[in-house]
């Protein structure tokens, strides 16, 4: 079972999602409107897709506290421990690839305090799927000393609900192979 906060992003995509104007299950980017998040506003965060990583586009005012900087500009890979980074870089890719939310479940900071971070896949001005809408929902109030590491921990990470695209298969034509 999920963060409520969670749950609501992810019911919020899926209804974006079966929209006929959704191509490939997968709505754009100006589908999301901001009011609609409400108080979670400040707890999410916009990327765009660039390869394995992804760059923050805009933070709210929670995840930029937490991290202690501004983020505008930064790798998403840079918020994570270098172990971590491997497993978040695969999320990132099957969000896009599979059309579908996924939650990678974290360590914040050097506590135990788990949170919960949603990566979902949105259509960008050009129609492909290079943005991330993301949301950071901790399941207790964080609080971090001043000098302790504010890098996530990836625990897991998980696919959610059915995958809207079909996975990648190798057909052949006139006894040639292509994908």
């Amino acid at each position: 079972m999920f963060h409520p906060d969670t749950q609501f992003l992810i019911d919020h995509w899926t209804t974006l999602s079966r929209r006929p104007e959704s191509r490939g299950g997968i709505p754009e980017r100006a589908a999301v409107q901001p009011d609609t998040l409400g108080l979670r506003l400040p707890r999410a965060f916009m990327a765009h897709r660039t390869g394995d990583d992804a760059v923050i586009r805009l933070a709210g005012s929670w995840i930029e506290g937490f991290h202690g900087e501004p983020l505008k500009g930064q790798s998403l890979l840079s918020l994570w421990r270098t172990a971590s980074r491997p497993l978040v870089s695969t999320a990132l890719t099957q969000t896009v690839r599979e059309g579908r939310p996924v939650v990678i479940v974290a360590l914040a900071g050097g506590v135990a305090a788990q949170i919960e971070i949603t990566l979902l896949p949105l259509r960008g001005p050009s129609g492909r799927p290079d943005r991330l809408l993301g949301l950071y929902a901790p399941a207790a109030t964080l609080t971090l000393a001043a000098d302790e590491p504010r890098l996530l921990t990836a625990r897991v990470s998980i696919g959610v609900g059915e995958a809207a695209r079909p996975p990648l298969s190798l057909a052949a034509v006139g006894g040639r192979r292509i994908a």
